[in-house]
């Protein structure tokens, strides 16, 4: 098929879900080798350690194409950039936007990576990758965080998540973190 023809909307949906399963079983055997191979404490260090790096590198990737339009990195341009925009479909079954307590939030109804993720019994694990959403964000721009209200690894029916404001603490602890304290900024 050339690049020029189009592929149909069920076949694109069902192409990146599989790579959906992919990216959830990679990151599940990854972090189940390193608890593995340097035990709990250690290996929870490390995956976040990693984490964070993964998140971060997505944050500044769209932080300098967001700039290169000209455009300030604020929480209404990042979808500007178009190298790591999320697709709209084929990794969940469904997105929405709603007001929760005069806050706007993004609601995920079957995220591919969780069902893996369950289907394995491996949602603690799972959900570490869950933590890129924070450090994606504040890679960015560090004034602000997108963290998790409600996550499916957790036991919600979805995953929901707002951006906010980050404290100089949470700066601090996100710019210095090296272990697994920078996971506590996604509350």
């Amino acid at each position: 098929m050339s690049h020029r023809e189009m592929i149909p909307l069920d076949e694109a949906k069902r192409a990146i879900a599989s790579v959906s399963r992919r990216v959830a079983l990679l990151h599940l055997s990854y972090a189940k080798a390193i608890i593995e191979e340097l035990g709990e404490e250690r290996g929870l260090e490390v995956i976040a350690k990693a984490i964070k790096d993964y998140g971060a590198r997505i944050g500044e990737k769209t932080r300098r194409e967001v700039m290169s339009l000209g455009l300030e990195p604020t929480p209404e341009n990042f979808n500007a950039g178009e190298s790591y925009r999320l697709p709209p479909f084929g990794m969940h079954d469904k997105i929405e936007t709603v007001k929760v307590d005069n806050e706007q939030r993004v609601r995920t109804y079957g995220c591919i990576l969780a069902k893996v993720w369950q289907e394995y019994g491996e949602e603690r694990l799972g959900r570490l990758y869950c933590y890129m959403d924070v450090s994606k964000y504040m890679g960015y721009n560090p004034n602000y965080k997108q963290i998790h209200i409600k996550t499916i690894p957790d036991g919600h029916p979805y995953c929901e998540l707002t951006i906010r404001p980050t404290t100089e603490e949470e700066r601090r602890i996100f710019l210095r973190g090296e272990g697994k304290d920078w996971l506590s900024i996604d509350k």
